[in-house]
């Protein structure tokens, strides 16, 4: 096709920014629940069991979004669900945000999650079908690189909000703002294409010229000629799919192997990132990082600095992500990511038994970075791209969809059973589990890897 060999224009650069809100919001709403949460135990006198239920709604309603946004999208386009995704997440902060109780709240943040499992599989797949072949890796790369800058989005707010609102409302401003960014993306998308590469496969050529020619003007009369009439019939016959693909499809023969690439180890890292991503404020005040006895608020304030120091790392790792990952390959990023996350817990684990050495808190510190800055240069950044990558342009959403939405059902067990294991049997519990999955996230990668030839 010809964005496929196109140079990578400035609209096509827009496209991409508008495509990163869902990665975006995701970060920014695990973040944003984890700063708040303390606030909000103390408000409601919730149960660790409660807690954990509370975060696992947000990535439970991940799981459903993203098992039928990739069909849906495959079916209705990829522009429609992008606008949908957050109408949903806007209703979700808005339910959050005005919540008299768990339940309410919980209900807020199953919304959220079902927007943010939409956008996953939609945006992903969108942004593989709008870039040319050269800047794809890199880019979709940096769409999942904006998780991470959702949660720096979200430590700057939330550190200004407890910083000078002394209330323990807050929570209620942090869920909010979710809302007021979810509005703002659906607005700028209105005016996006929808993806050519599927308006061909669908036989909508007419849609399809005009698709193409927003995004490159200059190859007007190329594109007349792609999608005239004579040309279209002959290019229907061979693209356009009767019927959008079942999930079934992906466990057929041709398919099998690269599903279980695409889909186990998003499951396995997912359980450590949302896990830890999630509890980073509540694990680094149980760790106890400063010592301080001071206010609800005081304490919230300084693990919330903690855990943006923290964070910095995710950001850094996916910048070392963009660079590595078109290098080195996919396949030995993931696995190199894994290794590092395991040995990241193990530090945690040497830090805790350390605690009234002069090396704890410096271990604290270098276990959280390690594990941060190498998941999000590997696992974090390979398995977000590896489908829209792997699967032709008809299986693309739907095998995406399937891909994040059993990498979410590994980030609900993450957010539920963690703080379980941490009220019953303490923080090594915790890290001693997360090492366990980035083990076997190691194993399953080096048994089913295989690098893509884009």
């Amino acid at each position: 096709m010809l964005l496929d060999e196109s140079p990578l224009k400035p609209i096509q650069r827009w496209l991409w920014a508008l495509s990163t809100g869902g990665t975006l919001l995701d970060g920014f709403a695990i973040f944003a629940l984890g700063v708040a949460m303390p606030l909000i135990i103390a408000e409601f006198h919730i149960t660790p069991e409660v807690v954990g239920l509370i975060g696992a709604s947000l990535v439970l309603g991940a799981v459903f979004g993203a098992g039928i946004g990739g069909p849906v999208a495959d079916r209705l386009g990829r522009k429609r669900l992008m606008l949908a995704d957050m109408i949903i997440i806007g209703v979700g902060a808005a339910i959050s945000a005005l919540a008299n109780g768990p339940t309410m709240l919980l209900v807020g943040q199953l919304f959220v999650g079902v927007g943010v499992g939409i956008d996953f599989p939609v945006s992903g797949t969108y942004i593989s079908e709008v870039l040319p072949k050269r800047s794809r890796s890199r880019m979709m790369v940096a769409t999942i690189a904006c998780q991470s800058v959702g949660m720096l989005l979200a430590a700057a707010i939330t550190l200004l909000l407890l910083k000078n609102v002394e209330s323990a409302q807050n929570w209620r401003l942090f869920l909010a703002t979710e809302g007021i960014i979810a509005l703002l993306f659906f607005l700028l998308r209105l005016s996006a294409p929808d993806s050519p590469h599927w308006l061909m496969t669908r036989g909508k050529f007419a849609r399809a010229a005009h698709a193409f020619i927003h995004i490159m003007p200059e190859q007007r009369e190329a594109v007349l000629q792609l999608t005239s009439d004579a040309r279209a019939k002959s290019l229907a016959d061979s693209v356009a799919p009767a019927e959008a693909p079942r999930f079934g499809i992906l466990f057929s023969r041709p398919y099998r192997a690269r599903t279980v690439l695409v889909a186990v180890p998003w499951f396995l890292m997912d359980i450590a990132t949302y896990g830890v991503g999630l509890f980073t404020p509540i694990i680094l005040g149980a760790i106890d990082i400063s010592g301080q006895t001071g206010g609800l608020i005081s304490r919230d304030l300084s693990n919330a600095r903690g855990s943006a120091a923290i964070d910095l790392f995710l950001l850094f790792g996916f910048l070392l992500g963009i660079w590595a990952v078109p290098r080195f390959g996919r396949i030995r990023m993931q696995a190199i990511g894994f290794v590092s996350m395991a040995v990241g817990m193990l530090i945690l684990m040497t830090a805790v038994r350390l605690s009234n050495s002069n090396w704890h808190i410096p271990l604290v510190f270098a276990g959280f970075i390690l594990f941060n800055l190498l998941m999000n240069a590997g696992p974090n950044a390979t398995t977000f791209t590896l489908a829209p990558i792997l699967f032709p342009t008809q299986l693309r959403a739907t095998a995406s969809g399937f891909a994040a939405g059993v990498a979410k059902l590994g980030a609900t067990l993450g957010v539920f059973v963690l703080p379980i294991l941490k009220g019953k049997f303490g923080v090594p519990a915790v890290l001693g589990m997360v090492a366990a999955v980035s083990v076997m996230g190691l194993v399953v990668t080096l048994i089913f890897g295989r690098e893509d030839t884009e």
